[in-house]
């Protein structure tokens, strides 16, 4: 049962990752975006990678954290793209 409100818990997260990614890459710009709070994030999701790794190893909860990672990791690149534009644009 724990594994399963973990799930829906980083499925909560999981979904607002794609929904920011796309609202970064039509704004163009870093204006509101936190490098620091999306590596405060990342730190969070690899501790609980870390913690699936030597508790119960690789099951679907595994994966939901990967996914999460994947999709912070765009968005911090696109992040990092938009504050370059942003530099340019001044």
């Amino acid at each position: 049962m724990a594994e399963i409100l973990e799930t829906v818990m980083l499925l909560c997260f999981g979904f607002s990752w794609p929904v920011s990614l796309v609202k970064n890459l039509r704004a163009g710009s870093a204006r509101s975006t936190s490098v620091a709070f999306m590596c405060l994030i990342l730190v969070g999701y690899f501790a609980g990678i870390a913690a699936k790794v030597l508790t119960v190893g690789c099951n679907y909860v595994f994966f939901v954290y990967l996914f999460n990672v994947v999709m912070v990791l765009a968005n911090l690149g696109v992040t990092l793209r938009n504050r370059r534009r942003d530099r340019r644009a001044v």
